[in-house]
């Protein structure tokens, strides 16, 4: 059985250490350990970040997390990974190491879409590239379990919560296992994590041992075989959600259930145990669900099968080689995120398996005030000095209002780390906050940057209905329409921003995160009070695209909701008497999309004058939906089978470069690559030209001599100033009479070609004399 919450995050008996009281900054050396009086570290947390001791830095978090209750917590920021020196900077800790990549994926933050490498990073001083290893926390926890053999190691963040069963790496190209079997990790912690990190350490701190640490909800560890009284079943008797479960919808009374459809199909899946994809000795249970076993019960008295069951994915070695089961796994692994009613997930890799426990419980409003409400100094480490972090900087005078994110966009990964369940602070919070940020702030200017999370406008949204929420599998909460459970009252939010506008000393509050539209549209006094008071000129939206193909792959909302949201943006901006504008963001080479997609996408955007200065590649991220799509190119999204519908995908260098250059029509140095592509495409006469409605112009005579240069200039007056016939080579040996060429400096230069202007034409020809001066 799994642990339920029976603790608050601030209720646990503080450890003994608690007397050393709170630290200005977590000490990041011996001498700063020294100063606090402190022989030895209880926890020690090591991230790919500079340490900001800001609660928008995970590490800065989890550090004062883990203080409160007692620990004496220090912190090993981006050390140098290639000895086990760095690790040893702060002594061997009490109790376990705690490492995680940072705040981003440590291959997503060294490379780009295209797999180049980047040489910045803003969450490093100076903006410095370089300052972590492929693969973070894999390197950091070897060098951690060689620095102390013995010592927990405890791995958590985006890196390891998007790893932690095995999953497509864009970067090989191919199907890695969970990190944990590659970082040898004794347990993983995903999501945010303070619940189950705040348990786990207490429990490690009264003496029991990490191996033995197996119930605690949103964890994951090894095992050799599965945990003891648990009944599996096969992941390929579940279509869909709910089939397996002995509970009714979660959109009927639980009186009118009729449950003879699911027991039958139980039924049959009991039939059929001797096909567990597993291929393992363990006994699997199938128990028949009757629909008299939950008539008429309260949710109290109802059976909850996850508590008791888990769900057997295909191996590693199964979803390596085949696709089709691999996106069956993802469809499973994405159904399985309600912390109410999800089962444990295992997943075997060779002769060990990965046991996944299910999500842990949400943070109550308390908790969450009480996680943002630590004494953090909201400025880098001192020994940064006045080095420029310029993730901090974006940031310092932003306040994060809520966690997680219902609309399941399938290339974001912010639910398969943080959930569906929006967790919100409460007002008085958040206004304390901003007083905070006026105090230690340096050079504040009055203005909040943001007030926001991963959207803007999902603060206190939740279900109206408790079974509902407790039992939904759907995978967004306004896709392909908006659930009728859903609460769509944004009141709470409106009168947030009217109390911080309030606040003695504050000048302006900006919302700079992205405005969810399909749901600001539901209500207008919402969009009103946005576009009188907190938008700077500019708001940034997120259409991604124009298309029903695309935005289908995507989860995201048709382009009428985004035409309604403009019309009232516009309509209450002109009211206000102000001159704003949206601000469109676009993805290309999105799984979904075709070359026609992409240029009926540049024709709205050249219809709307919009010219994008950036635009963002898709960029495969692990366990993303969007990211089964792109290795698999099978619909997931549905039930998944051998006949299942492809998906058209833009891969490979060639392709994906065409789309980007598609949403940059205006570029000229995308012109040719166009014309190209429009002509092979059959749209040459219709998109090249200078009518309105093409994209790209004729070519003009300068820009024919310019690309015959860049194809390394053969023809007639090529880059070397030769003259030649178009395909053919300069004549070396003879001349067009027979005879050898002179090889004297003169004639060479006779053969210089002067009718056009080559590059290099007069770089041997310099005056003999500075101009205007006579020879003597």
């Amino acid at each position: 059985m799994l642990t339920q919450v029976k603790t608050s995050l601030f209720e646990y008996p503080k450890y003994w250490a608690e007397c050393y009281g709170t630290a200005p900054f977590l000490p990041m050396s011996r001498s700063e350990m020294d100063t606090l009086g402190w022989d030895s570290c209880d926890i020690i947390l090591v991230t790919g970040d500079a340490y900001v001791d800001h609660p928008s830095f995970g590490m800065a978090i989890i550090g004062r997390m883990l203080e409160s209750q007692g620990f004496r917590v220090g912190i090993i920021a981006q050390p140098a990974w290639h000895t086990k020196d760095a690790f040893m900077e702060l002594g061997q800790p009490n109790l376990f190491f705690g490492v995680t990549a940072g705040n981003m994926d440590s291959m997503i933050n060294r490379y780009t879409a295209e797999r180049r490498m980047r040489h910045d990073d803003a969450y490093t001083p100076n903006d410095e590239g370089g300052k972590r290893p492929d693969r973070a926390v894999a390197a950091y926890t070897q060098r951690c379990k060689e620095a102390y053999k013995g010592v927990p190691v405890i791995i958590g963040g985006i890196e390891a919560s998007l790893r932690r069963i095995a999953h497509y790496d864009y970067w090989t190209d191919k199907v890695r296992q969970s990190v944990l079997f590659d970082s040898k990790a004794d347990i993983l912690v995903y999501g945010n994590a303070e619940r189950p990190l705040i348990e786990i350490a207490h429990r490690i701190a009264n003496g029991e041992e990490v191996k033995n640490i197996t119930d605690v909800r949103g964890s994951a560890f090894l095992a050799n075989q599965v945990l003891p009284n648990w009944k599996g079943i096969d992941s390929r008797s579940i279509d869909k959600p709910g089939k397996i479960d002995p509970i009714i919808s979660p959109y009927q009374e639980i009186t009118s259930t009729d449950c003879s459809e699911n027991s039958a199909e139980a039924d049959a899946a009991a039939k059929n145990t001797d096909t567990d994809i597993t291929k393992t000795a363990q006994v699997i249970e199938l128990t028949p669900h009757r629909a008299e076993q939950h008539k008429n019960k309260s949710w109290a008295d109802k059976k909850k099968p996850w508590e008791t069951t888990y769900i057997n994915l295909p191996t590693f070695e199964q979803v390596r080689d085949n696709k089709v089961l691999y996106a069956h796994a993802s469809r499973i692994f994405h159904q399985e995120v309600n912390p109410t009613s999800a089962k444990p997930l295992v997943q075997r890799h060779g002769s060990r398996l990965i046991w996944l426990n299910p999500p842990a419980t949400p943070l109550t409003e308390s908790e969450m005030d009480g996680v943002f409400g630590l004494p953090y100094a909201r400025v880098p480490h001192p020994s940064y000095g006045d080095a420029k972090i310029p993730a901090y900087d974006m940031i310092k005078t932003s306040v994060n209002i809520m966690r997680g994110c219902f609309g399941g966009c399938t290339f974001c990964s912010i639910t398969e780390h943080e959930g569906r369940i929006i967790q919100s602070r409460s007002q008085e919070s958040i206004l304390n906050e901003i007083k905070d940020i006026q105090l230690k702030v340096p050079g504040f200017t009055g203005v909040i940057s943001d007030l926001g999370g991963p959207t803007a406008n999902m603060y206190q949204l939740n279900c109206k209905s408790e079974k509902a929420e407790a039992t939904c599998r759907k995978p967004s909460c306004v896709w392909p329409t908006i659930c009728g459970h859903l609460d769509t009252d944004h009141t709470p939010t409106i009168e947030l921003y009217r109390a911080a506008r309030k606040i003695p000393g504050i000048k302006k509050v900006l919302i700079a995160s992205g405005v969810r539209y399909d749901l600001a549209i539901q209500d207008p006094e919402y969009v009103k009070e946005l576009a009188t008071h907190h938008v700077g000129g500019y708001l940034k939206i997120a259409p991604e695209h124009t298309e029903e193909g695309p935005l289908n792959s995507m989860m995201k909302p048709g382009m009428g909701s985004y035409d309604k949201f403009k019309e009232m943006f516009d309509h209450y901006s002109k009211l206000a008497g102000k001159k704003q504008y949206l601000i469109p963001y676009f993805i290309s080479a999105h799984p979904g999309t075709t070359d026609r997609d992409m240029v009926n996408l540049a024709l709205w955007l050249k219809s709307n004058d919009f010219k994008l200065d950036q635009v963002q590649n898709f960029y495969p991220s692990p366990l993303a939906n969007a990211t089964t799509l792109y290795h698999t190119e099978i619909d997931s999204l549905r039930n998944v089978n051998k006949n299942s519908k492809s998906v058209a995908v833009p891969k490979g260098t060639i392709q994906r470069r065409l789309h980007k250059a598609i949403l940059r029509y205006h570029d000229p140095a995308n012109w040719p690559m166009l014309r190209q592509a429009f002509t092979k495409m059959g749209l040459g006469k219709t998109l090249i030209g200078s009518k309105p409605g093409c994209l790209v112009p004729n070519e003009t005579r300068g820009e024919k001599e310019q690309q015959h240069y860049k194809n390394n200039g053969k023809g007639k007056n090529n880059a070397k100033g030769n003259k030649t016939t178009f395909g053919k080579k300069p004549a070396t040996t003879k001349t067009a009479y027979g005879k050898k060429p002179s090889t004297s400096s003169a004639a060479e230069k006779s053969k210089q070609g002067l009718t056009r202007f080559s590059e290099n034409q007069f770089d041997d020809r310099k005056p003999k004399q500075p101009f205007g001066k006579k020879k003597k």
